[in-house]
């Protein structure tokens, strides 16, 4: 066999080139009834590039035969490697820059190219083959600058095509052993490697150094990212946020990525720190988020003449994934106050002084601590953008707030970007989103109001989550919202049963031991009736057609059920009235419900164990309201005597 003259590899170099333009440039154009055409035609160059090197002379100690796709009719390739190779590349085994180790790099890189051609066109199974094959070429070869980029990138697409087939430990296989190999390969040699593509290009087209450490890294980029899926889908959550954390940090650093897709990424990673606690990861990774999302440019105006579908869906996207962000803030400030307000509270949910004067004074060494933790954090950005992101941290803590006006900033900043969130998710077009946001909202006043000792203002911040939430609540259809019409319902009883507290609180702070005036009375007893209402119109919410209660009540209502019914009867039992006859008919509605907590306990066992608090109390209510209703009764036959 002739070994290529110059002419037929520069033929066999411009139709890898030509194939390559197919698959990046020419199917974007394809037809919708043709959709991978000029893949088709890209497969068929492949497959000629990979005739011509079957018919290239084997270099010296090269044994004839290497790689073939089933679909062309080539040999498969060599046997398994020799004993004590190993299969990361690291051991015996052909150089890679010796002829027999370049002519299976190349091999192996058409191998690669077509495996990713079929999976690309949904042939999974043809794609597996031929990855695979470039897999054996080379495992005949040492690792080395000339073929590490091709080791990394196959394990990559094998780990892909597992993990989508929900084969998530193979694909944790290969993606880890290609994470070695970069690792090994920078620390024994380091210097820029060859790219798969430069097997094919003119000498005068090769690449630059530089240009090829960016391609190598954004490689192993890929891997760490597709790596970050893998944890995360095997429950390694931890793992998987460090994962995403350094490939986000790699993007950045490579100047490889869309703006709106790495801040999106960066603000739902920002929802892991926040459930573990860590406050700081969490608003760094929101920060860069808000000013990484300014890079994808202004929204564009609705009123521009003419505008174009394409710019009319970049615009929404924009607007919805700015939107989102803001959502992320949200939960950020949501979860600030309401940890705080875990730390801060006593056994009766008020604050405790004591607690709060112990916090204050640590804080200093927290302040201290935070200090060091910002300068060992891996903290993203690069000259243009770390002053951005770090002056937007600088508006809102990451520190627990301790007293009113530290909560009351971290509320002013959620607030803003409630705002923000619902100038998309607006109520017409977004039901679902709209409420949620609503409830978050509703959730930030609760969780201010936890350190505000005046019982006055704080009643009124309660009354603001009455006002957001009513209307929705009355509107929504039940047909189709009804499970956010239960939220909604038990939500403002628990407001009026807690305003109803407060009420009572105040006005036996400012009567001393006198008794309520009528004024007191009426708003005690309209707060109490409201509450009341509201978690009635829960529990029918449950009821059949018929608006029969049901025998049975399923796990995910059964404590709301239970808690309702509990709160009714206390609710109906604290009702004010002159009028015997009334108070007769509030302790019976009382006793009823605390009967049903007990009976329904009793019939279904496994309830118990939901509302033990509840139902201790509503069996010892059950003993006690008999008698106190015997009394009653007595009083009045006696007083129309």
């Amino acid at each position: 066999m002739a070994s290529l003259g110059s002419d037929e590899w520069r033929a066999v170099c411009d139709k890898f080139t030509s194939a390559q333009n197919l698959t990046d440039v020419g199917s974007r154009n394809d037809p919708e009834n043709d959709p991978f055409r000029s893949k088709y035609k890209a497969r068929e160059l492949l497959r000629e590039i990979y005739c011509s090197l079957k018919s290239f002379e084997p270099g010296e100690g090269e044994e004839e035969g290497g790689g073939g796709g089933s679909e062309s009719g080539e040999q498969r390739p060599a046997g398994p490697p020799e004993d004590g190779q190993r299969l990361d590349g690291f051991g015996p085994g052909v150089s890679g820059d010796s002829p027999a180790g370049l002519r299976a790099a190349k091999l192996g890189a058409v191998e690669y190219y077509l495996g990713v051609n079929h999976v690309d066109t949904e042939e999974l199974s043809a794609g597996q083959e031929h990855l695979m094959n470039c897999m054996k070429l080379l495992e005949t070869c040492r690792v080395s600058s000339e073929n590490v980029s091709l080791f990394i990138h196959v394990r990559n697409q094998l780990g892909i095509l597992w993990a989508g087939r929900d084969e998530t430990e193979t694909a944790q296989g290969f993606l880890e052993t290609a994470e070695s190999i970069y690792q090994r390969y920078m620390k024994e040699d380091g210097s820029p490697p060859t790219d798969m593509t430069e097997y094919f290009t003119t000498e005068e087209k090769l690449l630059t150094h530089q240009e090829r450490t960016k391609r190598f890294e954004l490689a192993y980029t890929h891997t760490m990212y597709y790596l970050a899926q893998v944890y995360k889908n095997l429950g390694q959550t931890e793992r998987a946020a460090t994962y995403c954390h350094s490939t986000l940090q790699r993007q950045l650093q490579l100047n490889q990525f869309s703006p709106m897709e790495w801040a999106l990424n960066a603000a739902t990673l920002s929802q892991y720190y926040i459930t573990k606690g860590r406050y700081m990861e969490g608003r760094h990774c929101l920060s860069a988020a808000t000013v990484i999302s300014g890079l994808a440019g202004e929204v564009p105006s609705e009123a521009a003449a003419q505008e174009s579908e394409t710019e009319s869906e970049r615009r929404e996207q924009l607007r919805q994934k700015r939107a989102e962000i803001a959502r992320c803030w949200i939960k950020y400030c949501l979860n600030l106050l309401q940890d705080a307000k875990k730390l801060l509270e006593d056994n009766i949910g008020e604050l405790d002084t004591d607690r709060q004067e112990e916090l204050k004074r640590a804080r200093r060494r927290e302040e201290e601590e935070e200090e060091k933790g910002r300068k060992s954090a891996l903290l993203f950005g690069s000259e243009d953008t770390f002053d951005s992101i770090a002056s937007l941290e600088e508006k809102v803590s990451c520190l627990f707030p301790l007293d009113f006006t530290e909560a009351r900033a971290v509320f002013l900043v959620g607030q803003n970007y409630v705002t923000q969130a619902k100038e998309y998710f607006q109520m017409d077009g977004y039901v679902t989103d709209h409420i949620e946001i609503l409830q978050d909202h509703s959730a930030l006043f609760r969780a201010l109001a936890f350190f505000e000792e005046d019982l006055e203002r704080r009643c009124k911040m309660h009354k603001r989550r009455v006002d957001m939430l009513e209307p929705i609540c009355m509107d929504l259809n039940s047909q189709y919202y009804l499970m956010i019409r239960r939220q909604l319902m038990f939500e403002l009883a628990e407001i009026y049963n807690e305003m109803m507290d407060l009420k009572l609180t105040l006005a036996n702070r400012q009567a001393d031991t006198q008794s309520l005036d009528n004024h007191t009375i009426k708003k005690f007893n309209h707060l109490c009736s409201a509450s009341a209402k509201y978690f009635q119109m829960f529990l029918d919410s449950l009821c059949s057609p018929e608006g029969k209660h049901p025998e049975h009540l399923e796990e995910e209502v059964l404590r709301p059920a239970l808690v309702a019914r509990f709160r009714v009867a206390r609710l109906h039992s604290r009702l004010f009235s002159s009028s015997p006859s009334v108070q007769l008919e509030n302790l019976n509605k009382a006793l009823e419900n605390y009967k049903y907590v007990a009976q329904y306990c009793e019939t279904h066992p496994e309830a118990a164990a939901a509302v033990e608090t509840e139902l201790e109390l509503s069996k010892e209510m059950v003993g006690l309201l008999p008698l106190k209703i015997n009394r009653l009764k007595a009083r009045m036959a006696s007083n129309n005597n």
